[in-house]
């Protein structure tokens, strides 16, 4: 199963409405319903477990399912609906409720679900009468001990639309004010953008820690699983303008791995207004985020604007001891989307900010090519520079915040607004060679201070190629300014890597925008 179709599914399933059954006219869930009983928790006991489940083979539940849930269709799975009525906490008068996902059609590993409340964990028992169904197939008799596929989280300022979402392999997803799911984030990436088969690691359990009368704030704990380590996690939830969650995670790895991906984030890029090789949709842009931002550890800011290659490309941003990474969507114009239904202007922005120092490494970028919007084909990742070890604990903490604007912005600085690409060369001029030309946008910082004669200078390079006709000057209908220049390539068909600031004098007036173009074939060229 391929990441999009992942995602769609529980985008569908967070948009369904459920069904009223006439013979449920109460909730049933005064409490959980559980299966055996209570046991202490904590998050000691689930890393002391997580390390030593890595002693162990690895043991996949994929396929255990019962057969009538394993083959069903698509409109079948969709027919089954979580009834709001019996949400966990919801007539404790909590800031919470919780709806649980099922099992079925992409969804073929059981996840394990317990609720915790004063350091004692229940497993929530299955309960079909939790669940309206109105597909074509019978579903039969399912055992209590079935399981669930994920579940959901729902705070009181809106019981109807959901907060955050776990659902499938490590995956999970969440909301800002604007209440619009987007990107998505994994617990542990392994061996993404290599030339074999991505390893997806799964969370095969979690824990619902009831919050306190009053709280709004929510922990969920979770162990991680698949066949090359093992995994505890520690969320803690705040919902708000933006979505807050610390994250504490210990890793314990049951054999080496080649490419480890700490706090991934995962989004879509098709076309965009610097990139439109794919652009055969009536809307002018489609993409999830349209940038990957890096505070690195000397201080620096960087913009690298996404793109929908021709095939995969891997980039490294060699770091150490990083400030924060993320994947945003700037562009937050709905002229420039023009979607009503699916509100690309709206999606949420991703920013990861790790929690003391995780060393040397490299902020990594994964773009990957799509023909449309249903395939997710972005990743981002922070990748240590010394492998992770059979027998060893690794411990990560960060704190990933969901939403419009991310926490932390160079706000001494000027960040890009847009950046557009097309044929270079002078109008009314005959082209000589062929030359591709960048218009990169700024706004913000010092820009709207300088004065109108302000001597700003664009600082450009390039790894091959020689760059010309460059130019800065001031843009009334931002109140920033332009950057223009073409880019001549060289015979190579490889990467060229740019860099672009711009300068007034010796100070530097904007981030770092960064940018990898690949020259086209020569029967290409125009």
């Amino acid at each position: 199963m391929d990441r999009r179709t992942l995602i769609k599914t529980f985008a569908a399933l967070a948009g369904a409405q459920a069904l009223p059954l006439s013979a449920l006219m109460f909730s049933r869930r005064a409490q959980a319903d559980t299966l055996g009983e209570a046991r202490p928790f904590s998050y000691a006991w689930l890393k002391g477990r997580a390390r030593a489940l890595a002693g162990e083979p690895w043991k996949s539940e994929e396929g255990s399912l019962p057969g009538s849930l394993k083959h069903l269709s698509w409109d079948d799975y969709q027919a089954i609906r979580f009834l709001p009525q019996e949400a966990l906490w919801r007539n404790d008068e909590n800031a919470f409720q919780v709806q649980l996902f099922h099992l079925g059609l992409y969804f073929q590993s059981p996840v394990h679900i317990y609720e915790v409340e004063n350091g004692q964990a229940r497993e929530l028992a299955y309960q079909p009468d939790y669940f309206s169904y109105e597909g074509e197939e019978p579903l039969g008799t399912l055992p209590r001990d079935l399981g669930y596929a994920g579940f959901r989280v729902h705070f009181h300022t809106d019981f109807e639309r959901d907060l955050v979402a776990f659902l499938g392999a490590s995956y999970f997803r969440a909301v800002g004010s604007d209440m619009q799911y987007g990107l998505s984030a994994r617990g542990l990436a392994i061996d993404t953008g290599l030339n074999r088969e991505e390893e997806f690691p799964q969370f095969t359990a979690f824990w619902l820690e009831k919050p306190a009368p009053g709280s709004h704030q929510m922990m969920v704990y979770a162990l991680l699983d698949s066949p090359s380590t093992t995994g505890a996690y520690a969320f803690t939830m705040t919902p708000g303008r933006n979505m807050v969650m610390k994250v504490d995670v210990a890793l314990y790895p049951r054999k080496p791995m080649e490419r480890v991906g700490v706090a991934p984030l995962t989004s879509m890029y098709q076309t965009g207004e610097n990139d439109r090789r794919m652009a055969n949709d009536w809307r002018p842009e489609i993409h999830d985020s349209d940038g990957l931002a890096v505070h690195n550890g000397q201080g620096d800011w960087l913009w690298r604007p996404l793109v929908n290659p021709r095939s995969v490309r891997v980039n490294s941003f060699v770091d150490k001891n990083p400030k924060g990474f993320g994947l945003l969507q700037r562009d937050r114009d709905f002229a420039r989307y023009q979607d009503d239904g699916v509100f690309y202007d709206k999606r949420p922005s991703a920013w990861i900010e790790p929690h003391g120092e995780w060393g040397a490494g490299s902020v990594m970028l994964v773009e990957i090519p799509t023909r449309d919007e249903t395939f997710d084909n972005i990743v981002a990742f922070w990748n240590p520079e010394e492998p992770l070890e059979p027998g060893n604990e690794y411990l990560y903490s960060y704190t990933l915040t969901w939403g419009e604007e991310p926490p932390r912005q160079p706000v001494a600085l000027a960040t890009v607004q847009a950046t557009r690409t097309g044929l270079g060369g002078v109008i009314g001029q005959k082209r000589e060679y062929f030359s591709w030309r960048f218009a990169v946008d700024f706004a913000g910082g010092p820009l709207p201070l300088l004065a109108d004669d302000a001597e700003v200078e664009p600082l450009i390079t390039a790894s091959r190629g020689r760059v010309e006709i460059t130019s800065a000057r001031p843009l009334a209908s931002i109140d920033g300014y332009r950057a223009m220049f073409d880019l001549v390539p060289d015979d190579s068909l490889e990467p060229i890597d740019l860099r672009l600031q711009l300068k007034l004098g010796d100070q530097v007036l904007t981030e770092t925008w960064l940018y990898q173009y690949i020259p086209p074939p020569e029967h290409e060229r125009a």
